[in-house]
C-alpha cells in the first residue's frame, strides 16, 4: 500500500491547475488508510487546510438525498413506481412545453407564456431519482424568484415545491435525461412522507446513526468563519479567483436543498462514504441502508435512448442509476463495474465501491472548473486503486 504517487498528484494541483485548497480521505473497509490536505483555507493564504474546515458540497448532497428516499422505500412508505402527486398533489396537473429545444444546460425553464400541452405521463418517484422527470436546473426562473419574494426571501422547501409545480416541464416524464432540480423535489417529498423538515429527517436517520455532527443547511457566524474560501474559474481565461461564500442553489434562507444544499467537513462526509462502501453499515454496526437498496441505487437506469443525454456530464464509462453515476465499462477505470457516487459544483468527489470496500471523499472549493470532472477526479480515482490494489 503506497500512496506516494497520489500525494505527489494532490500536491501538484496548485501548480498545475491553481487549486488553492483540498482535503482527500480514503477508506478501505472501516479504516481510514489515507488522508492528505494541501493549500490554505483562506484566500490570503494564512490558514492551512484543517479538519474543522467546512465546504459547500453542492451536488454531493444528492447521494445523501437518494439514501433518504431509499430508506423510506425500505420502510414501505414509498415505492419507485409511485406518482409524485400522491404525496405532493400540486404536481398532479403538469404541462409540457411544445417543441422545446434544450440548447445548453441548464435549460431555460419554460413559462406559461410558452406553447404548452398537458403532460400525458405522470411524474414518478423513479423519474425524479433518475433525472428523467422533465425539470430544469434554471434556479433564476421567474416562478422561483416570485415565490421567494412573496415569502420575504424565506420560502421553505415545501413552499418552493408549489412554485416548481406551476412551471411547465421541458419534456414528457421519462423521455429525456436532464440534470435538474428533481432532487430538490425529492427533499420536498421526504418532508411530505416523513412529516419532518428535510434537515431534521437527515439528522435523525442519517447523521445521528453515523455520528455526523458537522453537516448543515445553514451558515451561522461561527460556521462562516470555518468555511473554506470559495473560488470560481473564469470562463474565458480559466483564472481562479475568490468569490463570496454564496451557494446559488440555496433558493432562500430557509430552503433545504436536496440537490445542492449541504455544508460539511470532509470527515463528516467521509463517515457517510465509509458506511455506504461497507454495504450500508458503519463501524459501530449501525445500518443506514441495505445492500439491496445500494444495488438498486447503482443499477443503470438509462437505455440507449437516454445515455446520449447523460454524455454531456463527461463521465466516460459511466451510466446513471438512481441519482448516482455507476461504472459500466471496466476498461474506463481502475475501479470495478458497479463503483458509484457523484460530485459537486465546487469540485467535491464521492466514490463508493462495496465490492472492495473502498471509499473516497475529496473536498475542494472551485466553481465552474470542468477540469475537476474530466481530469482531476478520474486521475485521483485511478491513483487510489493503484495504491490499494496494485
Amino acid at each position: 500500500m503506497n500512496f506516494d504517487a497520489l500525494t505527489r498528484f494532490l500536491d501538484s494541483l496548485r501548480g498545475l491547475y491553481g487549486i488553492p485548497a483540498l482535503d482527500c480521505i480514503v477508506n478501505h473497509g472501516y479504516r481510514t488508510v489515507y488522508r492528505h490536505a494541501a493549500g490554505f483555507s483562506d484566500a490570503a493564504g494564512m490558514r492551512p487546510v484543517g479538519p474543522s474546515d467546512l465546504y459547500w458540497i453542492y451536488s454531493a448532497t444528492k447521494v445523501m438525498t437518494m439514501t433518504a428516499v431509499m430508506q423510506l422505500i425500505e420502510h414501505g412508505r414509498l415505492r419507485l413506481e409511485d406518482e409524485l402527486a400522491r404525496y405532493l398533489p400540486a404536481f398532479g396537473d403538469m404541462y409540457v412545453a411544445q417543441g422545446f429545444t434544450v440548447e445548453k444546460s441548464p435549460a431555460r425553464w419554460p413559462t406559461r407564456r410558452d406553447a404548452l400541452r398537458r403532460a400525458s405521463t405522470p411524474i414518478r418517484v423513479a423519474d425524479l431519482m433518475s433525472m428523467t422527470a422533465g425539470f430544469s436546473y434554471d434556479v433564476d426562473s421567474e416562478e422561483i424568484q416570485a415565490a421567494n419574494a412573496a415569502a420575504g426571501g424565506r420560502a421553505t422547501t415545501r413552499q418552493m415545491m408549489d412554485a416548481l409545480a406551476r412551471m411547465p416541464l421541458i419534456c414528457e416524464p421519462g423521455t429525456r435525461w436532464a440534470y435538474s432540480l428533481s432532487h430538490d423535489v425529492l427533499a420536498g417529498l421526504v418532508e411530505a412522507v416523513s412529516g419532518l423538515t428535510f434537515g431534521e429527517y437527515l439528522r435523525r436517520n442519517l447523521f445521528s446513526p453515523l455520528g455526523i455532527s458537522e453537516a448543515y443547511f445553514d451558515l451561522n457566524e461561527e460556521r462562516l468563519a470555518r468555511l473554506s474560501a470559495q473560488y470560481r474559474a473564469d470562463d474565458a481565461t480559466g483564472a481562479i479567483r475568490p468569490v463570496p461564500p454564496v451557494n446559488r442553489y440555496r433558493l432562500s434562507e430557509r430552503y433545504e436543498s436536496g440537490g445542492a444544499g449541504l455544508i460539511c467537513t470532509a470527515e463528516a462526509y467521509a463517515a457517510f462514504v465509509r458506511a455506504m462502501s461497507n454495504g450500508g453499515v458503519n463501524e459501530e454496526g449501525r445500518r443506514i441502508l441495505t445492500m439491496a437498496s445500494i444495488d438498486a441505487l447503482r443499477k443503470n437506469r438509462l437505455d440507449a435512448r437516454l445515455l446520449p443525454d447523460f454524455a454531456e456530464m463527461n463521465k466516460r464509462g459511466y451510466g446513471y442509476g438512481l441519482g448516482v453515476r455507476t461504472l459500466m465499462d471496466a476498461n474506463a477505470s481502475r475501479s470495478p463495474v458497479g463503483e458509484f457516487g457523484w460530485d459537486g459544483a465546487a469540485g467535491a468527489y464521492v466514490l463508493m465501491d462495496p465490492e472492495n470496500r473502498i471509499g473516497i471523499f475529496f473536498a475542494e472549493h472551485v466553481l465552474s472548473f470542468p477540469q475537476n470532472y474530466r481530469e482531476i477526479h478520474p486521475r485521483l480515482r485511478d491513483l487510489v486503486y493503484e495504491a490499494l490494489l496494485g
